[in-house]
């Protein structure tokens, strides 16, 4: 498969997220589409890691980098939905509300 087709698909799921992020109200729709945003950066970086390696003269190594590097991004993103979460729980419990609006009342 060419890499046009997974920067295609990146673009689209990036694209997908941040009209998610910026037009929802609900903060756990919200979340999915900032891990929407993550999970189509992440794709990217594999299939650019992949052209890497099919081009002749490059090392194994120096193509792998970007695979750990998405893994780095994966457990940082582990982390963030368990952070986050929590804390939509938490104000749940607390507003009866995950309205986003009804968080900017709270400043005052």
């Amino acid at each position: 498969m060419e890499i046009k087709w997974y920067l295609f698909l990146s673009i689209i799921l990036f694209c997908i997220g941040v009209a998610g992020a910026l037009t929802r109200r609900n903060s756990i729709i919200v979340f999915m589409c900032i891990e929407l945003m993550l999970n189509s950066v992440n794709l990217l970086l594999v299939a650019f890691s992949k052209m890497h390696l099919s081009i002749p003269g490059t090392s194994a190594y120096s193509a792998i980098d970007a695979q750990i590097f998405v893994f780095f991004i994966m457990i940082v993103a582990a982390a963030e939905v368990s952070v986050g979460l929590a804390i939509i729980v938490m104000m749940y419990r607390n507003t009866k509300s995950i309205d986003i609006n009804f968080l900017n009342r709270l400043k005052n």
